[in-house]
């Protein structure tokens, strides 16, 4: 059995709803606050997700069978991206959240990926596009295959979400700790066969 632990950026504009995503995800859904202070700098929260149909694990000291998500939520804000830099250093994994009722916040998605991708080396990180809000139907002016595409061509996984109504929001943290987890038996594999 592996144990492994993952460093999970979650990047993107203000108010596209990260971290009531990393809340909400964290808590295990039990409420959505409605009320958020602007994150400054990096918020660190920490989540064990299970791996399914695998006796492979990323894992804390403590849990089994499952994996140990460091969440990274950042502040969207242009003020604080200097002092991110440092914090996103070496990540694992991506999470680029936009809101569908903003397309600025989605135009700047190309930005959010280009700055944590230089923090990666030259090396594969999975990554996810989440796409929040997609309660506000009557307000929609990014449509979904428009962010699939560009998730696509980018390298990234997509999925849809609204952390208020409490749809999907497990959905990207599940997406990246799968691909981290698919990753690193990959490597194992190319090191073996090496050997």
């Amino acid at each position: 059995m592996v144990k492994l632990a993952a460093k999970c950026i979650v990047a993107g504009d203000s108010a596209v709803g990260k971290s009531a995503l990393v809340q909400m995800f964290c808590n295990d859904g039990t409420h959505f606050q409605k009320n958020y202070t602007l994150t400054t700098g990096v918020e660190l929260l920490v989540k064990t997700v299970p791996i399914p149909e695998t006796s492979d694990s990323v894992v804390s000291p403590v849990m089994i069978s499952t994996e140990e998500l460091f969440l990274f939520d950042s502040a969207g804000k242009e003020i604080f991206s200097e002092m991110l830099e440092k914090l996103w250093e070496q990540p694992n994994a991506l999470c680029i959240v936009y809101d569908v009722t903003n397309e600025q916040s989605f135009s700047n998605c190309a930005k959010w990926l280009e700055r944590l991708r230089t923090q990666t080396f030259g090396t594969h990180v999975p990554g996810v596009l989440v796409g929040n809000k997609t309660d506000l139907i009557d307000r929609r002016v990014v449509e979904q295959k428009q962010a699939r595409e560009w998730a696509k061509t980018s390298g990234l996984e997509y999925c849809e979400i609204s952390v208020k109504e409490m749809e999907n929001y497990e959905a990207p943290f599940h997406i990246v700790a799968n691909s981290f987890h698919r990753l690193y038996k990959e490597r194992v594999e190319i090191f073996h066969s090496l050997v």
